[in-house]
C-alpha cells in the first residue's frame, strides 16, 4: 500500500489550486489544520474504517466533528469541502488528511514565500536567539522564516534547524556522534 506522503500530494495540490483560484486559502488551511488534528489520532480513523458504516454515515460524523470544534465545514461556505470529504471517503483516503494538510501547507508557504522553521534546542532559546536566527535564515533562503521552538533534553547542547528541506544539525549530540565516528576510523 502507498504511503499517506504519496497520496496525499495530488490531494493537496488539488485542493491547493481550487483554494489559490477562489481566493480561499487562509480558510481552506484553517479547516485543513482542524482535519489534521482530528484525524492524526488513530482512534477516529479506526472508528471511521468500521466497515459496518457506510460512506454517508462517516461523512455525517465528520461534519458533527468539525461541527464541535466550530468549522462549518472544510473549506467553507460552499459545498466544495463536503465533495472532497466524499472523494477521501469513497477511495479509502481519509486516513491521509494530516498528510494533506501538510502538504497544502508547504503550497501555501511557497506561494507566500514563507518558510516553517523548527528549531530544536536542549533548553529553551531567547527571543533574541530566535530573531537572530531568523534573520540568518531569511538571508540564507531568501523568504520570510516564521520560527517554531521544541525542546529535546537528549541533544544535550546547541539545536536542529529545520527548514523545509534544509536540516542545519548543531546538536552537541550530532558533533560527539561524528567525533566517535571519526575516532573509530
Amino acid at each position: 500500500m502507498a504511503d499517506n506522503n504519496t497520496v496525499a500530494r495530488p490531494y493537496a495540490q488539488a485542493i491547493f489550486e481550487l483554494a489559490n483560484e477562489s481566493g480561499d486559502l487562509a480558510t481552506w488551511s484553517g479547516a485543513l489544520d482542524v482535519a489534521s488534528q482530528l484525524l492524526v489520532d488513530g482512534q477516529v480513523v479506526e472508528y471511521l474504517g468500521d466497515p459496518a458504516f457506510s460512506n454517508e454515515q462517516r461523512l455525517e460524523f465528520l461534519g458533527g466533528l468539525f461541527a464541535k470544534v466550530g468549522v462549518d465545514t472544510l473549506g467553507g461556505k460552499d459545498k466544495k469541502g463536503t465533495n472532497f470529504l466524499k472523494l477521501l471517503l469513497e477511495y479509502g483516503r481519509i486516513a491521509a488528511l494530516p498528510e494533506i494538510s501538510s502538504h497544502f501547507e508547504a503550497l501555501k508557504a511557497q506561494v507566500e514565500n514563507m518558510v516553517e522553521v523548527t528549531v530544536t534546542s536542549a533548553s529553551p532559546i531567547s527571543k533574541i536567539q530566535q530573531d537572530s536566527i531568523a534573520k540568518a535564515l531569511q538571508a540564507r533562503l531568501g523568504r520570510d522564516v516564521n520560527i517554531a521552538t521544541e525542546i529535546d533534553e537528549n541533544l544535550i547542547g546547541g539545536a536542529v534547524i529545520k527548514a523545509g528541506d534544509v536540516v542545519i544539525d548543531g546538536s552537541l549530540r550530532a558533533r560527539l556522534e561524528g567525533l566517535a565516528t571519526a575516532l573509530t576510523k
